[in-house]
């Protein structure tokens, strides 16, 4: 059974004499990273001492030598999956649909929440209709903030399985901050070398700079890699609308912890090291629901704010979010709000590029 982590378990601890203006930084349009490096490995590294707030510059091929012998680095294995459709309505109206996630149904029909636009154009009973007809689409209802639900069914006895229809048609939903349209290369490189368990809309972009060197790498020095796995919705890239972010809520994501990640971290590492700010919130959202060892899928709500008790993860290594955004709270949450700015405003004067495709920090 599924169970949700609610969100107010996360924002209970948020101290009330913190605003959402509180974590707002300048940020040149130009330093917003609108294609990857040349190599994964090829981005810079900011080095960020979370008890000092001291700062280095590295590269992040040097991230192996940073770290120790019976360190731990927990890295999330979500696929993202081809979630952005372009069809038409009725009326041959030209329509965007981005999925978000997948719902109960029998097979064969899937049902799928999605975000749409123009989502006017789209209410209960709506046809939709893509380049390949293998598939018809219908939407059979409504959800919050212009939420749809549709449904896919196969048009004929021979029609390839859905996720290959959806390889087929589908675009690799890229932020709406990187300002082009997807491309060939997206396909490999807006998704992680730890990949394999399909469903998110995002990529945990922390795990874009890996190489199979850097991890040979790791694990030469005695340097420990495990994964959990965090499905990505939008909702976690959803802006913090309140001036009070004890009053912003996550939409909940499907999460798991294996038992050899769990019997991993019981082991007793040197450090934890989440890769990104999704395995945070996925270890802890399990020590919350007291570290259960059964590997099975769970909700959560987590939302991460100054202050808050981190009961598992030790360094963190994330890539640089947006002004204002929940994301950045998390990092201000683990690493002091005055060191984290301190070292974006650093950031900027050195000209790191910022966001998914952009430069990354370890916080140690």
């Amino acid at each position: 059974m599924v169970k949700f982590l609610p969100p107010s378990r996360g924002r209970q601890l948020c101290s009330a004499l913190l605003k959402t203006s509180d974590f707002d930084y300048e940020l040149p349009p130009e330093l917003i990273a609108q294609r990857p490096a040349a190599s994964r490995d090829g981005s810079r590294l900011l080095v960020l001492d979370r008890a000092s707030g001291a700062i280095r510059h590295m590269a992040f091929r040097d991230l192996p030598g940073l770290l120790l012998a019976g360190d731990l680095l927990v890295v999330n294995d979500t696929r993202v999956i081809p979630a952005r459709l372009f069809g038409t309505a009725l009326a041959d109206r030209e329509i965007e649909i981005l999925l978000l996630r997948e719902e109960p149904a029998v097979a064969p029909e899937r049902i799928w929440s999605a975000l749409a636009r123009p989502a006017r154009a789209l209410h209960p009973g709506s046809q939709l209709t893509f380049v390949d007809p293998s598939y018809a689409a219908l939407v059979v209802g409504t959800g919050e903030r212009g939420m749809r639900h549709i449904s896919f069914r196969p048009t004929r006895p021979d029609a390839p399985p859905f996720e290959a229809w959806l390889s087929r048609i589908g675009h690799v939903p890229l932020p709406p901050y990187i300002e082009r349209a997807d491309e060939p290369e997206d396909r490999e490189r807006y998704q992680t070398i730890f990949a394999r368990e399909a469903g998110s809309v995002a990529a945990p972009t922390a795990g874009l700079h890996f190489t199979g060197e850097t991890v040979a790498s790791m694990h030469a020095r005695g340097i420990g890699t495990a994964t959990v796995t965090l499905h990505v919705g939008a909702g976690t890239f959803r802006p913090v609308a309140t001036e009070n972010p004890a009053d912003h809520v996550l939409d909940p994501e499907p999460y798991r912890v294996p038992p050899e990640t769990a019997a991993a971290i019981r082991s007793n590492p040197a450090r934890i090291i989440a890769v990104g700010t999704t395995s945070v919130r996925s270890l802890e959202s399990w020590a919350l629901e007291n570290r259960p060892d059964d590997g099975g899928w769970r909700e959560t709500g987590l939302f991460i704010l100054p202050p808050f008790e981190f009961r598992v993860v030790t360094a963190l290594i994330t890539n640089f979010h947006l002004p204002r955004s929940g994301l950045l709270m998390l990092v201000s949450a683990f690493a002091g709000r005055d060191h984290v700015l301190a070292a974006y405003r650093e950031a900027v004067r050195e000209s790191y590029r910022f966001y998914s495709y952009g430069d990354a920090m370890l916080v140690i």
